[in-house]
């Protein structure tokens, strides 16, 4: 997605009562979450003007990933930690159209992801 390689990002694995706090401070939402994501700079997909930044931090609760039973854990952090990229590169989907775009994207780079494992 051309974003510059010396960008850096964080992932952090935490527990359900930690990022209940952080769904609460931050989004202003009730209970856990799976994956929450906090952009830092502004890094942009595709944007020749990215330089090294700090893209931000994903924070995922595995505990709760795991009660979605729709595939492994393991499939299931893959996909939230790609879901969680997306959105500090500025991807949304809180609209159909935006959710349509950033989902097939997200669908596209699992496959890739998956392909070369």
């Amino acid at each position: 997605m051309q974003v510059h390689p010396d960008c850096e990002m964080n992932i952090r694995l935490v527990t359900e009562p930690e990022i209940t706090e952080l769904h609460i401070k931050w989004m202003d939402l009730p209970g856990p979450t799976d994956v929450l994501s906090f952009p830092m700079d502004e890094v942009k997909p595709n944007s020749k003007s990215n330089g090294p930044g700090i893209v931000g931090d994903i924070v995922l609760c595995p505990a709760f990933a795991e009660r979605n039973e729709k595939q492994s854990l393991t499939k299931e952090l893959e996909l939230l930690t790609v879901h969680g990229v997306l959105h500090l590169l500025g991807f949304d989907h809180a609209e159909a159209k935006e959710e349509e775009s950033m989902f097939k994207l997200q669908n596209e780079l699992l496959e890739k992801w998956r392909a070369t494992r």
